[in-house]
């Protein structure tokens, strides 16, 4: 009996172990109605949120907005910010360290004392998740191009169930999935499975380019690739995605990534 509880002790430490060499993501999407709330979100996420994370040494967060689409126009505006912790932890001990930052309080007040007749955004939805093991850690794209001009398009591949999600997900760290991305330049900022969010089980990954022709040409290059090929057609890779969701989004020019 004794053997079997420091066996179990062991396997979990070597599982919380391997977790904590890895990323924790937090994906924060602002739902939006109207100019005015995105006008106030923006203010408080340049002059606000984004100093009191970097004063607790978060020092890139990204906030992203979609890319237009003139022959689909949206019903909502919307907001996303990526935050990267080190560590789950980091992230549920966050909202206690920004309630003791005296000039987050005082700079996002506007925001944080909205009342209840003029709320600054409709909904939040928040996305939590945990980095691959092929990609630990976040990454800054390298791009040269205007921040406007920028495409960043984030990718969910949801799976039929949990166990062909987990297959997926394989797929890009043991099929190397992830190191074909890396050897066309996709410049891609993170991987991670999602372990709460409204379309589980899926994963989700932020790939970045110069503008959107060079975007286009990054896909045709995968499509084309011999290594892409082959591993597309293996047996067990085989109708491990049951939709694939995508976003073009851009960088506001108060981004860090």
């Amino acid at each position: 009996m004794f053997k079997s509880v420091i066996a179990f002790l062991t396997l979990l430490l070597i599982g919380f172990t391997a977790n904590a060499k890895r990323d924790f993501y937090q994906i924060k999407v602002y739902h939006l109605k109207t100019e005015e709330q995105e006008r106030k979100v923006d203010d408080f996420l340049k002059q606000a949120y984004l100093p009191a994370l970097h004063r607790l040494g978060i020092a890139q967060v990204g906030v992203f907005k979609p890319i237009p689409n003139p022959e689909k126009p949206a019903d909502e505006k919307l907001i996303y910010v990526f935050i990267p912790f080190k560590s789950q932890d980091d992230f549920f001990k966050l909202e206690q360290k920004l309630a003791a930052d005296k000039a987050y309080w005082t700079d996002g007040k506007a925001y944080l004392d909205a009342v209840y007749t003029e709320p600054p955004y409709d909904r939040i939805e928040t996305i939590l998740l945990t980095a691959f093991e092929k990609n630990p850690r976040y990454n800054l794209p390298q791009l040269k191009s205007p921040m406007k001009e920028r495409v960043y398009e984030l990718r969910s591949y949801e799976g039929h169930t949990e166990k062909i999600s987990k297959n997926k997900i394989k797929m890009f760290n043991d099929g190397d999935e992830v190191g074909l991305f890396k050897r066309l330049n996709f410049n891609a900022v993170f991987y991670g499975e999602v372990v709460a969010g409204s379309r589980m089980p899926n994963l989700m990954y932020l790939t970045t380019f110069e503008n959107r022709p060079d975007r286009d040409a990054h896909w045709k290059s995968f499509s084309a690739d011999e290594y892409w090929k082959k591993l597309s057609a293996m047996p067990e890779y085989q109708k491990n995605v049951s939709k694939n969701d995508q976003r073009l989004l851009y960088p506001t020019d108060y981004s860090d990534i």
